[in-house]
């Protein structure tokens, strides 16, 4: 899987001249709906499936400060997957320096158009077995 490329936009910087610590969230996100497409799960498929995934914890750590124009790889992972919920983990790199800055994790579950957990293995067992290729157990 190749990783995402964001660009650090001015805007996104704060007025000590670096990016303020909610963009890496969103970078995540982008970068979460990206490699889903890579997986050829379009979110807006899933949409139309009736199936949404949600956001349900989040946690970063930041190494160092980016700056306006620096370029970051964000590098996404599934760390956890068990056909409810599936976790993801975000390595972010100065592709310049190649330093990290910044390493986190969302967690999300699957629900159904009601708004109630969604199994992928009893429900969409096609998703579910995109899923599952690129889980930890499946990558070892």
């Amino acid at each position: 899987m190749r990783p995402y490329i964001h660009k650090v936009q001015y805007y996104e910087t704060d007025k000590m001249g670096i990016t303020h610590h909610s963009n890496y969230i969103r970078w995540a996100e982008e970068a979460r709906i990206d490699y889903m497409e890579q997986m050829d799960i379009a979110y807006d498929m899933l949409e139309k499936m009736g199936v949404s995934v949600p956001v349900i914890g989040v946690a970063f750590d930041y190494r160092k400060s980016t700056t306006f124009n620096d370029i970051v790889r964000i590098e996404p992972r599934i760390s956890e997957y068990n056909g409810i919920r599936v976790n993801l983990t975000y390595t972010m790199i100065d592709d310049r320096t190649g330093d990290t800055v910044a390493e986190g994790e969302t967690r999300h579950c699957f629900m159904n158009g009601k708004g109630s957990p969604l199994s992928l293995k009893k429900n969409f067992t096609e998703l579910d077995d995109i899923i599952s290729k690129y889980s930890p157990e499946k990558q070892k």
